[in-house]
């Protein structure tokens, strides 16, 4: 079994705190009857008597507390040892890996909980056996069943630019977690969704040749996952849609400052 060693009993401190803070604690019960300060002061007794009593107190108290702790291992045994053999060695063993404090008082209520058959001896909750899988749609039959949006940033700052953000998307279709980017882009090359305060009234003009829908799909997936994709995804806007693949080698060269 699996048991907390009691500390060598210590004996009473005594510190020039514990004697002020009797010391003020009389003075406090003087003043609290102001008419009877003979009255009280005869009931009270010096520091040192204090602290020999302390002392004395102290012994007995920790005396008492390794009689009851040892009273209540005795109890906690009793109840353990009364179950059947094999029950008891799987508790036994069960309680040598326990999270809880070696306490009598957290042994009695494993039994009380394993008895209500709230804590099922063979699965304890503090062992997490359950077996992890990932989310996967092997065969969606639309792209939002595939993938789900976690993500947007907003492109441009018009109130017509909602339909040019960019969205992050995230699914399983069998070989690995992907991410998509998708944008949409304007047919003229010329064109731009972000436009500055001093041009806001040519908003109404921005993309009016068109848009086209740009996916970069991150992530390893085979050549059938990649077409399931592209079919999805087209099949879900009315606007041409190109996929493609993420390719880490290519860098955007930095913006040069003015």
């Amino acid at each position: 079994m699996r048991f907390r060693r009691w500390p060598r009993p210590t004996p009473y401190e005594e510190t020039p705190r514990k004697r002020a803070a009797f010391l003020q604690r009389q003075h406090r019960e003087c003043e609290s009857l102001p008419l009877f300060v003979s009255v009280v002061q005869s009931h009270q007794h010096d520091v040192e008597t204090e602290m020999s009593r302390r002392a004395e107190r102290w012994d007995q108290d920790e005396r008492n507390s390794r009689a009851a702790r040892a009273a209540r291992w005795r109890d906690v045994r009793g109840r353990l040892f009364a179950l059947d053999p094999t029950l008891r060695l799987t508790i036994r063993a069960l309680w040598r890996n326990c999270p809880c404090p070696a306490d009598p008082s957290y042994l009695g209520d494993l039994l009380h909980q394993i008895t209500v058959g709230r804590i099922d001896p063979d699965r304890p909750p503090w062992i997490y056996s359950r077996k992890i899988h990932a989310r996967i749609t092997p065969s969606p039959t639309t792209f939002e069943e595939a993938f789900r949006k976690v993500g947007q940033l907003k492109i441009g700052g018009t109130s017509k630019t909602n339909a040019a953000d960019e969205f992050t998307w995230c699914g399983n279709l069998g070989s690995g977690l992907l991410i998509l980017m998708s944008r949409v882009r304007p047919n003229e090359p010329l064109e731009s969704f972000v436009t500055s305060s001093a041009h806001r009234l040519r908003d109404s003009h921005v993309g009016r040749f068109g848009h086209w829908v740009e996916i970069i799909v991150r992530g390893e997936c085979s050549d059938a996952e990649f077409a399931l994709i592209r079919r999805l995804a087209q099949a879900a806007d009315t606007r041409r849609v190109v996929v493609r693949r993420h390719d880490s080698r290519v860098r955007r060269s930095p913006s040069k400052r003015e």
